[in-house]
């Protein structure tokens, strides 16, 4: 049995890592649902333009993925400055608006718009250089917890 994945990457369907179906108190992660509620929305982070909604996936998982929900307050003044995160994974599906970064390495910006996901590179120097000021968005990490390190100014060329 194959899975398609597009229209021109076909990986064979790997072998289960588990003996299963698990019964529910013995799940690989935890039974949760985030309901919506304006009120859960909250400006803890690092962002002051944006607030942060916590979906509830780290407590789940045991810290293996975070997830927020992310939305623009105000509109957008100025470059988040080059920084990095200390993850594996780090993914971003906009919901409304359009998000821009640029990535050490990559020589043109990369925008993502409504409906689009990118795969940001874990642990790869990024700005955020403009967004829409009706943006909306999906932020999935991995793991749950990380940091994040500012830098000094656009990474060297050779650094790349």
């Amino acid at each position: 049995m194959r899975q398609k994945w597009g229209d021109d990457l076909e990986t064979p369907t790997p072998a289960p890592r588990f003996a299963g179906p698990l019964q529910l108190a013995h799940g690989r992660s935890l039974l949760a649902l985030s309901p919506f509620a304006e009120s859960a929305f909250t400006r803890d982070g690092p962002r002051a333009d944006v607030e942060y909604r916590d979906l509830g996936l780290a407590a789940a998982t045991g810290g293996r993925i975070g997830a927020k929900h992310i939305r623009a307050i105000r509109p957008f003044e100025r470059e988040t400055g080059w920084h990095w995160h200390d993850m594996d994974g780090h993914f971003v599906y906009v919901l409304r608006g359009w998000i821009e970064f640029r990535f050490d390495g990559a020589g043109e910006a990369v925008r993502v718009a409504a409906g689009g996901c990118l795969s940001q590179p874990g642990g790869v120097a990024h700005n955020v250089v403009a967004r829409s000021d009706d943006l909306e968005l999906l932020e999935i990490n991995l793991p749950a917890a990380y940091s994040t390190a500012d830098l000094a100014g656009e990474p060297a060329a050779g650094a790349r």
